[in-house]
């Protein structure tokens, strides 16, 4: 059979040939009379098949490609993915759309989230816009305490920032978050943030004044609004959970959790246009609007094996940058925390590409970052993975760290240990993920007004507060 089908391939060729070139002394039309290649003895074409001998890499290449995909997929989804978390613990907390958690006291272990913070109450919320614009009215800084934080869409890109360095300016109002298509004209009295998503979600600090206590920024916090503009004007009073002694678990699952996730998020949103190929390799997953979401078993495998990698993928690319613009002093081991892509911001979109591996990298790590960064922002991270002689840190040791008697912040400075497995805070029997300038207090000084604060599995005897 495969001699038959060689020589019907050389009658077709010759058969082409004598009707477009009866000269057969000529050279075709169109071919290179300096090539120095004899038509009539050629009986392969040039290209159109791998080298003789090439063999495929895998036997199933079928499970390969929805690997490939499913590796891809999780790069390219990771805002979307880690912003999710938010909306499935607030709902497993009984926190539906416009119910807003507000700690009590600042966050602890139990409060399972990427790189936070553990020294100020924190107000989390979101909500869903395909059921009309939402009112989110915030309160002016005062003495007593200030809003510091962003509202982001679906692909954690902030859409609004709020207190002194928002689009409230510290002054308070009422902002009016409005769906994707919305052009109904909006009221003055309403900020309009247009977002570019249906699920919407903010994450806000609540930092006490000079002289104010957690108490009273939790007071603060508790004068937000938030309720669905169809309810005026008589919108039912906002409802607040307190989530400090609950666990808050918003962590992405690097299983085939993520995928289900995906497909939950894939299935409100719409499309933007730099999103197609990506949503033809999902659809090849099973992960389409619209479409029930069945994968078969080679599938799950694929997506199951995909996160995984993908997951160390982005811990070998944390935990060692290349990029020598995050050092933050050449000679020690600190980066800097709050890298941004080019142009200063977090989307890593640019006029001819999208920075795949460095967006997935931003937010491997973190969430809520502000819409750009300016020339004094309104925070500052660093972080280190090495003591002094580049050793990387262990959890089995202590170590110490001398905070400087003057520092240059105007509300709080603070140190806060991550378990570098999750980014997030490390249980422990203190149920301390960190220490600060609220802290100074009770904590014992050194002769020139610096402190040094420790870490490890135990105290030195009589530095317990450090």
């Amino acid at each position: 059979m495969k001699k038959n089908m060689k020589i019907l391939s050389v009658i077709l060729v010759f058969f082409m040939a004598s009707c477009s070139n009866p000269d057969t002394k000529k050279p075709a039309a169109g071919a290179n009379e300096n090539s120095g290649v004899d038509l009539i003895n050629q009986t392969e074409p040039l290209g159109g098949k791998p080298a003789p001998g090439s063999k495929p890499s895998v036997s199933d290449l079928d499970y390969q490609v929805k690997y490939q995909r499913a590796f891809e997929a999780v790069l390219w989804s990771m805002p979307a993915v880690a912003i999710y978390g938010f909306h499935r613990a607030s709902v497993e907390l009984g926190a539906g759309p416009n119910v807003i958690l507000a700690y009590s006291e600042p966050a602890k272990p139990n409060s399972e989230l990427l790189t936070a913070n553990n020294q100020v109450p924190y107000i989390l919320s979101q909500t869903d816009l395909r059921k009309g614009p939402v009112v989110l009215e915030v309160p002016a800084a005062s003495e007593t305490a200030s809003l510091y934080g962003q509202v982001v869409d679906h692909w954690q890109i902030t859409i609004a920032g709020v207190g002194p360095s928002g689009v409230d300016q510290g002054k308070g109002g009422k902002i009016l978050l409005t769906p994707p298509g919305n052009d109904e004209p909006v009221s003055d009295e309403y900020i309009e943030i247009k977002s570019p998503s249906y699920r919407v979600a903010f994450a806000f600090r609540s930092v006490p004044g000079p002289n104010s206590s957690t108490a009273q920024a939790y007071e603060y916090a508790q004068t937000l609004k938030m309720y669905y503009y169809s309810e005026l004007p008589n919108p039912k009073p906002t409802q607040f959970i307190d989530p400090s002694n609950k666990r808050l678990s918003t962590l992405p699952h690097y299983d085939e959790r993520w995928f289900e996730e995906l497909y939950e998020i894939v299935s409100v949103e719409e499309v933007m246009p730099r999103d197609k190929v990506m949503m033809g390799m999902l659809a090849s997953l099973g992960i389409q609007k619209g479409k029930p979401y069945n994968p078969d078993e080679q599938t799950k495998k694929a997506m199951k094996q995909g996160v995984v990698d993908a997951y160390f993928y982005l811990q070998q690319r944390s935990l060692h940058p290349k990029d020598p613009s995050r050092i933050w002093w050449s000679d020690k081991h600190w980066y800097n925390g709050l890298y941004s892509d080019e142009n200063l911001e977090f989307s890593y979109e640019y006029e001819d590409r999208i920075d795949l591996d460095g967006r997935a990298e931003r937010y491997f790590s973190g969430t809520y970052y502000p819409k750009k960064i300016g020339p004094k922002p309104a925070t500052q991270y660093l972080f280190a993975l090495a003591d002094e002689n580049g050793d990387e840190l262990q959890a089995n040791k202590t170590y110490s760290f001398t905070m400087p008697a003057e520092v240059p912040v105007e509300q709080f400075w603070s140190l806060v240990i991550y378990d570098l497995e999750v980014f997030a805070f490390i249980y422990n029997p203190l149920e301390r993920a960190g220490l600060s300038s609220f802290d100074l207090p009770s904590m014992q000084k050194n002769s020139d007004g610096s402190v040094t604060l420790y870490f490890g599995p135990q105290p030195p005897d009589g530095l317990e507060s450090n």
